[in-house]
């Protein structure tokens, strides 16, 4: 008794020792920048001085800060533009490649990936040429069509379309190989089922493929969620200026923000603070997500 009682003291520890690399790994490079994080948000810090506990006054500050208002209002409006779209799309794609009998199938579940391996840097260079004001492509077009030129940037709402295609053309490929894979894994008894029974092929999407990848679905909203309120690297780029979002902040974000407050201006304590106010929104749209998710299920 007492021997399988060291062997399984042995087990456990060798089992111990297995996994300790990954929780060393996330001590060092996910518990503790959080808890340091915390930590530099409740201090008054920069590059040339000691920190100097405040203990709310950065959250106090950021509450009547104007700055954080208009990027939360900018975030979630280039977030709505995008996620949307973006997910329509890639359903159709994927149920396109599924289903249809293009030649070089392979090829184009391949090719819709190209945008997701493309640099940010040249997505963003590239875009920024094509709605240009004065030369850009889209311009060009428009004023084709008879419509006036739109000054992409600088506007509120027209650079939030902006930086969503830009988002739309670097995600939607990798969503549609995702839905792709799931809709793969449906039986085809049931398309062979609804066939006989004279089922169109919209019928058939909506009552068989829609419910069967309900899932993915939901995997798929949650991660562009998360994704779409941490936009950073696009509007950054688009900028070329500064860090503000343009000249107005019309198209600032949370996280545009915060990197503007710890890099740009050095306030360690008030970027901090707004990182935890980012957090804060992600955890609570997943708990949202969560919720409704578990309300599908039960339905």
């Amino acid at each position: 008794m007492a021997r399988k009682s060291r062997l399984k003291s042995a087990e456990e520890r060798t089992g111990y020792l297995y996994t300790s690399p990954f929780f060393l790994v996330f001590a060092v490079f996910g518990l503790f920048p959080i808890v340091y994080t915390v930590w530099v948000a409740f201090h008054q810090w920069d590059p040339f001085g000691d920190p100097t506990w405040i203990g709310m006054d950065n959250f106090v500050a950021l509450a009547d800060d104007p700055r954080l208002w208009i990027a939360i209002r900018n975030t979630f409006s280039i977030w709505i533009l995008s996620t949307v779209p973006q997910l329509v799309m890639a359903l159709f794609l994927a149920w396109m490649l599924n289903h249809s009998r293009i030649r070089g199938n392979t090829f184009w579940r391949s090719l819709i990936l190209v945008p997701n391996i493309t640099s940010v840097v040249a997505v963003a260079v590239v875009f920024g040429q094509l709605f240009g004001r004065d030369y850009g492509m889209v311009n060009w077009l428009l004023t084709v069509l008879g419509f006036s030129p739109i000054d992409w940037v600088n506007g509120t709402l027209s650079s939030h379309i902006l930086i969503s295609f830009m988002v739309i053309w670097r995600w939607t490929g990798y969503n549609a190989l995702i839905y792709l894979a799931a809709m793969q894994a449906v039986p085809e008894d049931l398309y062979e089922a609804a066939e006989v029974d004279g089922a169109s092929k919209f019928r058939q999407f909506i009552s068989i493929t829609i419910p069967q990848i309900r899932p993915t679905l939901i995997f798929t909203v949650i991660v562009s969620t998360i994704g779409g309120l941490q936009i950073f690297a696009e509007p950054l780029i688009l900028d070329g200026q500064g860090y503000g979002g343009g000249v107005s902040r019309q198209f600032s974000t949370v996280t545009l923000f915060m990197f503007e407050q710890g890099f740009s201006r050095f306030e360690y304590g008030y970027a901090s603070a707004i990182a935890i106010v980012l957090a804060t929104i992600v955890v609570a749209f997943s708990i949202l997500n969560f919720l409704v998710v578990r309300r599908i299920q039960k339905a």
